[in-house]
């Protein structure tokens, strides 16, 4: 009863919030030099793989407000689409 609608269950991994909160202890453990090698390796690892979580939770979340923009009527600004894949063009330009 206590769990909070926001809060994404450990099966499907940290919250962005939860994965941004760790990626910044590590990047002030890893700022202070005073760590033996392996452990900085072992904590760089985790950051690029919660710094992967916090890129596609943030990818997730614009798509969402994309939706949520062109259901209520607005632009989804189409002009910014081709960003990810690049592919509005069709290609056609190759052909001489």
């Amino acid at each position: 009863m206590s769990k909070a609608k926001g809060k994404t269950p450990d099966s499907k991994g940290p919250t962005f919030e939860q994965a941004l909160a760790r990626l910044e202890k590590i990047v002030e453990k890893l700022d202070d030099g005073n760590l033996p090698l392996d452990e900085s390796i072992e904590l760089f690892k985790e950051g690029t793989q919660l710094a992967k979580v916090c890129r596609d939770k943030l990818a997730e979340a614009e798509v969402q407000v994309r939706e949520a923009l062109v259901s209520a009527g607005g632009d989804a600004e189409p002009d910014d689409a081709d960003d990810d894949g690049g592919e509005l063009d069709g290609g056609d330009e190759e052909e001489e």
